[in-house]
């Protein structure tokens, strides 16, 4: 059953046509990447699932329920939480403040707040012993653990994660990409946008490639990477995958 339908969704930056009417789908309980260079459009659709962008055109369904053109906050109060990239760890919150934030949507009392984020620290074992730390203070990867665990906190169906991975060591990576296959376990849908298209189809369940605001291709991980003229232009080259396709890596 689809969770998130885009039905010819455009968006424009000016006159700039960012989005060209693309149409994709993120089933119930799945991991979905996009892929494609800088540029490519990955990031604003994102912005226009999460209400913070206006499509110009077509139509966003979530539960079947059309969310087109309505606010971020609205959006997110029916189960959508964006994590951006680049982290946006509020420098003067501890990471104990900064996770809590994550729940400004849900109407609960000071001690369930507390109660949730204290669930978070169990979840993200690393951030535990510094709760109540400056999150600014972490590394990247510690700091890329406090913007899902603040995510999580609204309680999400479908969690969008932009650049998960961006500007952490490869062994981070591989722990951060972990963690996402165990939100989905959880029972959490994710859309993944990524240009580290090795790690995102190591995890995903299908994947979309964007070019310049269109869609050119559309499979499942091993499908992608095994067309050779698909990988070279999109994927990064030289076949690597056969260790850690879908049905492996690091699920």
């Amino acid at each position: 059953m689809a969770l998130l339908e885009l039905d010819g969704l455009a968006v424009c930056y000016g006159k700039v046509e960012a989005l060209k009417g693309i149409s994709l789908h993120v089933d119930e309980g799945e991991i979905v990447t996009l892929l494609g260079a800088n540029g490519a459009g990955k990031s604003t659709t994102l912005r226009a699932i999460s209400g913070l962008m206006k499509p110009s055109a077509g139509t966003i369904r979530f539960g079947a329920k059309p969310i087109t053109g309505l606010s971020a906050e609205a959006i997110v109060g029916l189960g959508v939480a964006h994590v951006p990239e680049g982290r946006r760890i509020f420098p003067g919150l501890t990471v104990r403040e900064n996770i809590a934030l994550g729940s400004c949507n849900r109407k609960m009392s000071s001690a369930d707040r507390a109660a949730a984020v204290g669930r978070m620290f169990e979840s993200f074992g690393e951030l535990e012993p510094f709760a109540n730390v400056l999150g600014w203070t972490l590394s990247g990867g510690q700091q890329q653990m406090v913007a899902i665990a603040r995510g999580l906190m609204a309680r999400p169906k479908l969690l969008l994660l932009d650049e998960p991975s961006l500007g952490l060591a490869p062994m981070i990576v591989q722990q951060v990409y972990r963690l996402i296959a165990d939100i989905r376990r959880q029972g959490t849908t994710v859309l993944l946008i990524e240009q580290n298209a090795h790690m995102a189809l190591s995890v995903a369940d299908r994947g979309y490639v964007l070019e310049t605001g269109e869609l050119v291709v559309e499979g499942a991980p091993k499908a992608l990477w095994g067309n050779d003229e698909i990988r070279a232009a999109y994927l990064g080259g030289r076949r690597t995958m056969s260790s850690t396709s879908s049905s492996g890596g690091v699920h």
